[in-house]
């Protein structure tokens, strides 16, 4: 070995590479030596939080991740769920918030790239990317900054690689100031006889780098985002990776034309931890060996150790092994498409990883041992106290409901994302169905008459209050987004974003939380396909909010039968279905009233969000739903609100003049104000013609389904018995205002 890869390990090199003494006393006790610098290196990113998931394993495993659908769950690059007819969906939603936090263009252009990569590892050709952006308040001197970088970053990497950006949902929140949250989502689609996977079965069979050439950049991106952040942190921005948008759409092509070519036996981004988690999971899924001689690489940088070849996180690079004598083949396409391609090593039957670099072997290390032996943590943890419900007449009524809605649409909870969404090129490819800003982006499955409905959320003032109804209300929230649309809801990716685990309240929270999500994905037969796990997003011990993103990926066999929240027809009524309670814990009505989130979040009744998905999902394809939307933040007249100023043929565009409703006045026993403004969950807003109005009450009633008519369709403002109308206008310049005023300022 060289003298580099021989130096003492001392207890602070330890600490340096994220590892606690008792867990450098286990490596020790595993090899039966001290490690060589470059085996501590491979050994602290297998064994770091985000790619061993040690302190979350345990929990992720109660979760259901099967179904009659499912080809492949958790465990490879992406998840995969039958659409019938031979095509398949690949999804997955993945974290790159410490990153975008240091670096916030390249940060969250390489999460785009990353994410993009698993799907098309997996045979599919990326169609849709959304993402779930978290920022701080909009007053802290670094949102401003962090906001244009983030949707630049995102914006230049999707734009340049051709694949539209269809949706995704931003939130501002104090609780982010120090530790921003960018989760990006990718939707693929393939053939269900052309999936390929990551298990590297057989022996003496060539090690295939492609893609890019090796740099320096993200050494150690795996094990800083392990950890928490301090007055440091932007000392770590050499660990922040530098992508390539062009190169990654070349090596879409390039791995994509490959694949028909049925050369390949396994694929794997090189993603978090590069080349070392790339070849020791490929070895340990196909029960052999790998020997790579780092000589081979492709470098871009002169000098570059084994250590840092190893642990190099540079993007648009594919680890492959090939059947035996495809290497010409598979040399001549990347060779046409302009990429690096070189073979690095053979699969040996020794199930070791050997690293060899200038003759001298830097690393020998058993593949089971690497793979699957980093420790795994049932921490102890605190269960979260329920909080007490807030009865709707503890909150205040305001003085008028419409000047109220005008206030809560021109606030940063509510306010148009317009500015971030139309720096997205949403409609290249020409298969997406509308422009974001509706209940879930759409698209097209090319060359049929099927579509995709796509869409992420998560409420993090509910599951701060209680993690378990909060998350199961996150996981069902995307199951009503996608109904919405007129789509069966297939399966869930999830981003599990959460402060420090070591931490028994922190710990509790995520326990809950998967709690939550297991059981409302088992009742509505909703699995969990794939995910990512993000922990320690704290600064200097104050941690972000428990945020559970969900990504809900839904089919729609008809896309010529679906439904979007635009109102299309004056003098049509507008029904709401579902249970009314007034709601108005934890709601932006209460923070508004009274200036804080109390109390519990509106709680969630599985079995009727089944029942209420089956009846909207029905009258949609009848041609009886003619617009639909979820009520969600700010309550029933919000969601009015938002149909209304998408109204009329122009729908979310700049010139949309929208389409006014004439709201009744409500004659039951609830305040009035949690009427329109409580959160109650489970409710559609539905437009229907006069004349079908009976019929779709009837059809609720029959199922128990609360339902009754709340306005009718016409005219250019919102008016309400007994107050001022809202002249369309006037709510689209404050709902509109916000961001660029932010942006601008």
């Amino acid at each position: 070995m060289t003298e580099t890869t021989t130096r003492k390990i001392t207890p602070e090199i330890v600490a340096e590479h994220g590892l606690k003494p008792d867990e450098y006393q286990r490596l020790l006790e595993i090899l039966g030596r001290e490690p060589s610098i470059c085996e501590l290196g491979i050994f602290s990113v297998m064994w770091s939080e985000h790619c061993s998931y040690k302190s979350s394993r345990v929990w992720l495993k109660t979760l259901p991740t099967s179904g009659a659908k499912v080809i492949q769950g958790p465990g490879e690059n992406a998840g995969v769920v039958d659409l019938g007819d031979g095509d398949a969906v690949v999804f997955k939603m993945e974290s790159h918030n410490h990153p975008s936090y240091i670096e916030p263009f390249q940060g969250a252009a390489t999460g785009v790239g990353g994410i993009m990569r698993d799907v098309f590892t997996m045979g599919a050709r990326p169609v849709a990317n959304m993402n779930a952006l978290r920022f701080g308040a909009p007053d802290h001197p670094k949102t401003r900054h962090l906001v244009s970088g983030v949707v630049a970053g995102i914006a230049h990497y999707g734009n340049c690689t051709g694949v539209p950006t269809i949706g995704g949902e931003t939130n501002f929140d104090t609780g982010y100031d120090n530790n921003i949250l960018v989760n990006a989502m990718c939707v693929g689609l393939a053939k269900t006889d052309k999936i390929f996977y990551s298990a590297a079965k057989g022996v003496g069979l060539p090690v295939v780098y492609v893609g890019s050439k090796t740099g320096r950049d993200g050494i150690h991106g795996a094990t800083m985002a392990s950890a928490e952040f301090d007055e440091k942190s932007d000392e770590k921005r050499p660990t922040v990776q530098v992508g390539d948008p062009f190169t990654e759409k070349l090596l879409i092509e390039a791995c994509l034309e490959l694949m028909a070519t049925d050369s390949i036996i396994a694929i794997q981004d090189m993603g978090a931890a590069g080349l070392t988690s790339s070849t020791s999971e490929m070895a340990d899924k196909g029960g052999v060996g790998i020997e790579l001689d780092l000589d081979l690489v492709p470098q871009r940088e002169t000098g570059m150790t084994a250590y840092e070849m190893m642990l190099s996180e540079s993007q648009e690079r594919m680890l492959m092994i090939l059947k035996p004598e495809r290497e010409a083949d598979a040399k001549a396409i990347f060779a046409k498409w302009g990429l690096d391609f070189a073979v690095i090593g053979h699969t040996t039957d020794t199930q070791r990883m050997i690293i060899k670099h200038k003759g001298h072997v830097e690393a020998d290390l058993p593949v089971p041992v690497l793979a699957n032996s980093a420790p795994m943590y049932e921490r102890p943890y605190t269960e979260p106290k329920k909080p007490a419900k807030i009865l709707p007449e503890w909150v205040p009524a305001p003085n008028s409901i419409l000047g109220t809605l005008k206030e809560l649409m021109s606030g940063h909870h509510l306010a148009s994302r317009r500015w971030i969404w139309e720096q997205y090129d949403h409609m290249v490819m020409g298969d997406t169905v509308g422009r974001p800003g509706g209940d879930a982006g759409v698209v097209r499955v090319h060359g049929t008459q099927k579509a995709l409905a796509v869409a992420c959320d998560v409420t993090p003032r509910y599951v701060t209050a209680d993690p378990e109804e909060g998350t199961k209300q996150a996981v069902v929230e995307t199951w009503r987004n996608l109904t919405a649309t007129g789509a069966d809801p297939l399966a869930i990716t999830d981003n599990m974003n959460f402060a420090n685990p070591e931490r028994p309240e922190v710990m509790g929270q995520f326990v809950a939380s998967v709690r939550g999500m297991g059981e409302a994905c088992r009742v509505l037969d909703y699995p969990v396909v794939s995910g990512n796990v993000s922990l320690y997003n704290e600064t200097n011990g104050v941690g972000i909010p428990p945020t559970p993103a969900i990504g809900g990926v839904g089919l729609i066999p008809d896309s010529s039968k679906l439904a979007d929240i635009r109102l299309k027809t004056e003098g049509n009524v507008l029904i709401v279905i579902g249970r009314e309670e007034g709601h108005l814990g934890q709601s932006l009505y209460q923070q508004h009233a009274t200036g804080k989130f109390e109390g519990a979040p509106p709680p969630v009744d599985l079995e009727a969000e089944v029942k209420a998905g089956r009846l909207i999902r029905a009258l949609i394809r009848e041609g009886r739903a003619l617009a639909v939307h979820d009520c969600a933040d700010g309550g029933l007249i919000v969601a009015i609100a938002e149909m209304a100023l998408a109204g009329g043929k122009n729908g979310l565009s700049r010139d949309a003049s929208g389409m006014g409703i004439e709201l009744y006045a409500y004659e039951g026993k609830l305040p009035t104000h949690a009427v329109w403004f409580g959160e109650d969950q489970g409710r559609y807003v539905v437009e229907v013609t006069p004349q079908k109005a009976e019929e779709v009450l009837e059809r609720a009633r029959l199922l128990e389904l609360p339902a009754r008519i709340v306005g009718r369709v016409g005219g250019d403002a919102i008016s309400l018995t007994g107050e001022t109308a809202l002249p369309l206008s006037e709510l689209r310049t404050a709902n509109e205002g916000f961001l660029p005023k932010l942006m601008g300022g």
